[in-house]
């Protein structure tokens, strides 16, 4: 085999890997993605956000297929924290119309969807293939990876960026920057699989996770089926190391349910499962951390690789697709040409939007260990990061709450904005799009094939910032359009603009 050449490489399948991977493959890239693993494979349960679920899947194009997974809906949430004596809760459905659930997912088979949806999106994906490490040039750029094969072969491939989301490894972090672990967030949590736990009683959250804190940690209690739940125990590392060298694993787990009465009492028709990859009691670390720096020339970090944060709000799959999204849309701007737009200033914009996202999240977990305060609490605590200039009502409070806890708090994301779905938009809808653009133009009429096709998907083709911006352009009520387009500004002082299909940056301008 010759020498391979690429566009992009992506080191690991997960979310973060397979969201990047599809998303500069969609932009008419050539991509490679290198997974160690065969997928599906066991990864814990994950909670999922309905901003990845109404929002990020429709830009990758696999929302459908994920509908159709049987996953156990997701309500809300239930908790019995902090200083409040009786359980409460919060449900999207309380903010949002469109948005107002998620799913309690089993990761073999969610990773396994969105691996197999960047292959069918044109990505060469290869599976059982190990990276080794970067390939450098004498400045020091990654140019490229060095890996074995599924058939134990050492190989190289070369590509003008390479993406790493290989998780907690980090195989490129040493060649980006230091890893820098939280001083606050020092937990290790152990875990296992229950079948035929209890659902919560309130008929409407039986899909509910439930949260219950005692004096040295916190349970969690995801239902992932109608008998199947993940259950663990966050504790942190001073206790758990003692309470695990004594007891072991398993009976440190017990021990840390045995404080939770409330989730005893679901647990008690309940069994362990204790074969294959749901039957072992699991210990994991759960230190947060950062990289001080996500991104170097040629190269740059997503997902976990490139930072880590507490799993009580359930950000892991979030965070690790935002982050994808945000370094695909880097790598299609220089890609592109970069369209005025250094290779600095593309990442930097990467790196910003990514810091930031990760920065909310991990203040707001803070305020949220904070036992000593009851739900209002927390819920004003949200409103204050998100809304400080906006109304000053319990009911306010809470809806910032669930904006937060709904993974749409980032108010200059046009994917996300105002809670509104965002087109799903890809090259054969916005051909479609354009071809409207040149008939107000003056250019050919639209075939009855397209017109029925604009018909069928109006409601997906034409939202949002594209629906404003190509109305405008087209020539239909374009002051309307115009003011819409308008509330897309820079996140920061000089920064950047989603590109008008998503999938890039473009430069602001107040013209």
């Amino acid at each position: 085999m010759g020498r391979e050449m690429f566009d992009a490489i992506v080191i690991g399948g997960g979310p973060a890997g397979a969201t990047a991977s599809t998303l500069i493959a969609r932009d008419g890239h050539k991509v490679l993605l290198l997974e160690r693993e065969r997928f599906p494979r066991y990864h814990v349960g994950e909670s999922l956000l309905p901003s990845t679920v109404h929002f990020m899947l429709e830009l990758l194009g696999c929302r459908e297929e994920v509908l159709n997974a049987n996953f156990f809906p997701k309500p809300g949430g239930v908790y019995l924290w902090g200083a409040s004596a009786e359980p409460w809760h919060f449900d999207f459905k309380e903010k949002y119309h469109k948005a107002n659930y998620a799913f309690q997912v089993k990761r073999d088979k969610f990773d396994d969807i969105l691996l197999k949806n960047a292959a069918r999106k044109g990505v060469d994906v290869r599976e059982e293939h190990s990276v080794l490490g970067p390939i450098q040039d004498e400045n020091d750029r990654v140019i490229g990876v060095r890996f074995k094969d599924d058939k134990g072969q050492e190989k190289e491939a070369y590509a003008t960026y390479v993406l790493d989301g290989s998780g907690q490894a980090g195989l490129l972090s040493n060649s980006i920057g230091e890893r820098e672990y939280d001083k606050y967030f020092q937990h290790i949590a152990v875990y296992a699989y229950f079948e035929g736990a209890k659902r919560w009683h309130d008929p409407e959250r039986q899909g509910a996770g439930v949260f219950a804190s005692f004096d040295s940690g916190w349970v969690w209690y995801l239902p992932l089926s109608d008998t199947l739940t993940g259950i663990g125990a966050v504790v942190h590392r001073d206790e758990a190391a003692v309470t695990l060298r004594e007891l072991g694993a398993e009976k440190a787990l017990y021990k840390y349910l045995d404080a939770c009465p409330i989730i005893n009492e679901l647990l008690e028709p309940a069994h362990r499962v204790t074969e294959g990859d749901y039957g072992q009691v699991r210990i994991v670390k759960d230190y947060s951390y950062r990289s001080d720096k996500f991104w170097a020339p040629g190269c740059a970090l997503i997902g976990d690789a490139a930072c880590f944060i507490d799993p009580i709000l359930a950000t892991g799959v979030h965070l690790a697709t935002f982050g994808g999204l945000q370094a695909a849309r880097a790598v299609n701007t220089c890609l592109r040409g970069g369209e005025g737009i250094s290779e600095e200033k593309s990442f930097e914009e990467f790196e910003q939007r990514y810091r930031r996202e990760f920065a909310l999240w991990y203040g707001y977990m803070a305020s949220f260990y904070e036992m000593n305060r009851d739900e209002s609490s927390f819920f004003w605590e949200a409103h204050k990061m998100l809304q400080p200039e906006g109304s000053n009502t319990p009911a306010a409070a809470k809806d910032s709450f669930i904006q937060l806890a709904s993974g749409l708090a980032n108010t200059g994301e046009p994917l996300f904005q105002d809670g509104d779905s965002f087109l799903n938009a890809f090259k054969d809808q916005l051909n479609v799009t354009q071809r409207r653009i040149d008939v107000a133009q003056g250019g050919k009429e639209l075939t009855t094939e397209e017109m029925e096709f604009i018909d069928d998907n109006r409601a997906r083709v034409f939202q949002g910032m594209n629906d404003t911006y190509t109305i405008a352009s087209a020539g239909r009520d374009p002051v309307a359009a115009a003011e819409a387009r308008a509330k897309v500004k820079p996140v920061f002082e000089g920064g950047l603009i989603p590109s008008i299909d998503g999938l890039g940056w473009e430069a602001f301008s107040l013209n």
